[in-house]
């Protein structure tokens, strides 16, 4: 059993809504990782999770705060919610960086997974913003500079291979997803799946750890419908934190 660590997959909306002459405004607050939770506590694995504003003040600042953590799930989470806590932005105070504590802790045998969402990577606008942090030293994927979204309404399909512990038993055609990340692997990474000649799944040693990077969403919209319901969804995010704890070669 591994213990996660999920940062990220929640938002609030506001809306304004104007009839004739009144206006007033709505919101609502929503969590994305319901599925994915679902599908590795299914595999046996333990979850904690922390929505966005909770990890902006508890995701911890230094490696002990992760002794108990097997594999950092990182989903939808802008560099600057782990980059700027309220005692550096609103007090104007020092404070570790986070995300170097965490390529170092990935160094020194943890393991580290990216999921990718609007806020992964570089996202819309490049507002995620991970690509010159030091993060991005540890993970199987380089980043382009801008906006790295590619849009895919009419569906995209995967490609898999078969032969490693992550995919095996996957099959090699995956359901179409709606949208991923143009990424590109590094030499030293293995590419599971693959969108034409972009990864979709790529894994990764560093230092005496290991790294993931999926490039497409763990849930809506980018993952449709179809692909929450293969049957394949649960054994790739238990077969990944396997081997991302090293349950698995």
């Amino acid at each position: 059993m591994a213990r996660i660590l999920l940062a990220g997959e929640s938002w609030s909306t506001t809306s304004i809504h104007t009839k004739g002459f009144d206006s007033f405004v709505t919101s609502v607050y929503e969590e994305g990782a319901d599925s994915f939770i679902a599908a590795v506590q299914a595999g046996g694995h333990a979850v904690s999770f922390q929505p966005n504003h909770v990890a902006a003040t508890d995701f911890p600042f230094d490696a002990s705060g992760l002794a108990e953590v097997d594999v950092v799930v990182l989903s939808d989470i802008g560099a600057n919610t782990l980059l700027l806590p309220p005692k550096v932005f609103s007090q104007g105070r020092t404070a570790p960086n986070r995300l170097q504590m965490l390529a170092e802790w990935t160094r020194s045998g943890g393991a580290l997974l990216m999921v990718g969402g609007y806020l992964s990577f570089q996202g819309i606008e490049a507002k995620a913003n991970y690509r010159n942090t030091p993060l991005a030293e540890v993970l199987p994927v380089v980043m382009e500079a801008g906006d790295d979204r590619e849009e895919t309404p009419e569906g995209a399909v995967p490609t898999a291979v078969d032969d490693h512990p992550v995919t095996q038993g996957l099959g090699g055609n995956w359901p179409p997803v709606l949208g991923y990340h143009r990424l590109q692997a590094r030499k030293a990474s293995q590419v599971l799946a693959r969108i034409g000649d972009r990864p979709l799944l790529a894994v990764g040693e560093v230092g005496a750890g290991r790294s993931a990077a999926f490039a497409s969403d763990m849930g809506p919209h980018w993952l449709p419908e179809s692909f929450l319901q293969w049957e394949g969804y649960g054994p790739m995010w238990q077969q990944l934190i396997s081997w991302l704890a090293r349950e698995s070669r």
